[in-house]
């Protein structure tokens, strides 16, 4: 059990840096031992970046992070891994290996260097495999199970370091609703019981609110609300961030606020704010970092799929904190990504397809853009020698020219971003003259606007 006298988290003047893009400005904020912090935000504002620089993971160009007076820099590794578990949004699982080992990996902080597997952690890991409902599968492959499945099963390997603070980028990710708030309950009781101090990103303002002891919500890496759930969040505060109405509810029975969402429709959105949308970029071999770069500089929602993990897109999309399907490096892709892109694909207002190299792993991702791009605006980016970027024997390339007649052809980034900033993007259909059965000029479809 954790003291609940342990040190807490403080962050002074947190600025993280990649490049020439500013994640985060100045950041400073505190988590008390058993407080319940949930940052909040929309995709790009630097939640993830946030999170990784406390653990250690982003470049802080400015500031200091201290666990109880101690910096950051000046811990271990061991004692670094002592004093916060981190819990990122996304982890390929890697080798299959038996659940009790994969809860176990949180237990080598605690124990001696190339020392056996203790007995004391055997323990810790039964009872975290059995509160999480897995104790009759502890010698199953952590590959045979499901994403919501796999995402309880790595909480518990963060659990099992038992550490006075917490990090969790966004933790309810793939589960269903009565186990994200199993897991909530399970954090909350943490922090409240055992004092630990942790921090949650969370994208639904509702489970912030019911469980959250205080809400932070950031925009474009700067804090603009931190206070109690029944202060922050209002329907001026989803109007101004997240470009939604709402209206504000109070729950009879915790006296907690609730809201219920509604986009703006986009003739009543004020005309001074630039047009927000939500964009799948299709990408990978670093084909998609310009275009993320572009997108969340201006403020888009953006998201990324499917890339390998470590690519440099994927790469590029962790430090801009943008969403990404990731797959597991010269892996077949996967059904379970593929039908999270699918998913990313249709809930997209706008699809940039960059000029990635073609293989026979990334294939399907162009024939998913295909199914969506005559009803769902497409933009693709044109390599100035498609043939050399296509490794499946001209597949890609007859792919490529059934997807230009239903997308608007670009030369680059600055491109789109003009094209954005219309009122509305055209739509592949919008684009094409059913009398001719070819895409009209650019020209003529900027007149058309």
């Amino acid at each position: 059990m954790t003291d609940p006298g342990a040190p807490g988290l403080t962050v002074t003047g947190l600025t993280v840096r990649y490049r020439t893009l500013t994640a985060l400005h100045g950041i400073s904020l505190g988590v008390r031992p058993g407080e319940v912090l949930a940052l909040a935000g929309p995709n790009g504002s630097g939640k993830t970046s946030f999170v990784r620089a406390v653990v250690g993971l982003a470049p802080v160009a400015e500031g200091r992070v201290e666990f109880g007076g101690r910096a950051l820099a000046s811990l271990s590794l061991e004692e670094r891994a002592r004093t916060i578990a981190w819990m990122p949004q996304e982890e390929p699982v890697g080798d299959n290996v038996p659940l009790r080992e994969y809860v176990l990996y949180g237990r080598y902080p605690h124990s001696p260097r190339f020392a056996p597997v203790r007995e004391q952690d055997r323990v810790i890991a039964d009872r975290l495999l059995t509160e999480l409902g897995f104790s009759d599968r502890a010698h199953v492959g952590i590959q045979e199970l499901s994403g919501g499945e796999r995402q309880r099963v790595r909480l518990g390997r963060v659990l099992a370091q038992e550490t006075p603070v917490l990090l969790l980028d966004e933790p309810t990710a793939h589960l269903d609703m009565g186990h994200q708030l199993d897991l909530l309950e399970r954090v909350r009781r943490l922090a409240h019981v055992e004092g630990r101090a942790v921090v949650a990103a969370l994208h639904d303002l509702n489970l912030a609110a019911r469980y959250a002891d205080r809400v932070v919500v950031l925009q474009r890496g700067r804090i603009v609300a931190d206070g109690l759930p029944s202060t922050v969040l209002s329907p001026a505060l989803l109007r101004d961030v997240w470009g939604v109405t709402a209206d504000l509810r109070t729950d009879p029975r915790t006296g907690l606020p609730y809201l219920i969402p509604r986009l703006i429709p986009a003739d009543l959105r004020p005309s001074a704010s630039p047009p927000f949308r939500r964009v799948h970029v299709v990408g990978g071999g670093g084909s998609a970092t310009p275009i993320l770069r572009a997108l969340t500089a201006e403020g888009h929602r953006v998201t990324l799929g499917v890339v390998a993990l470590f690519d440099s897109d994927a790469e590029t999309a962790a430090e801009l904190d943008v969403p990404v399907v990731a797959e597991i490096p010269f892996a077949p892709l996967g059904e379970e990504a593929r039908a999270k892109n699918r998913d990313l694909l249709n809930e997209a207002e706008v699809i940039v397809v960059a000029p990635f190299p073609i293989g026979p792993g990334n294939l399907p991702v162009l024939e998913d853009v295909l199914d969506v791009a005559g009803r769902v605006p497409t933009y693709l980016v044109e390599s100035p020698t498609p043939s050399a970027r296509d490794f499946t024997g001209g597949l890609g390339a007859s792919r490529l020219a059934a997807l230009r007649p239903l997308s608007r052809v670009i030369a680059n980034e600055r491109e789109l971003l003009r094209a954005l900033a219309a009122p509305t993007p055209s739509t592949g259909a919008d684009a094409h003259d059913a009398d001719r059965g070819r895409v009209r000029p650019l020209e003529r479809l900027e007149e058309s606007r």
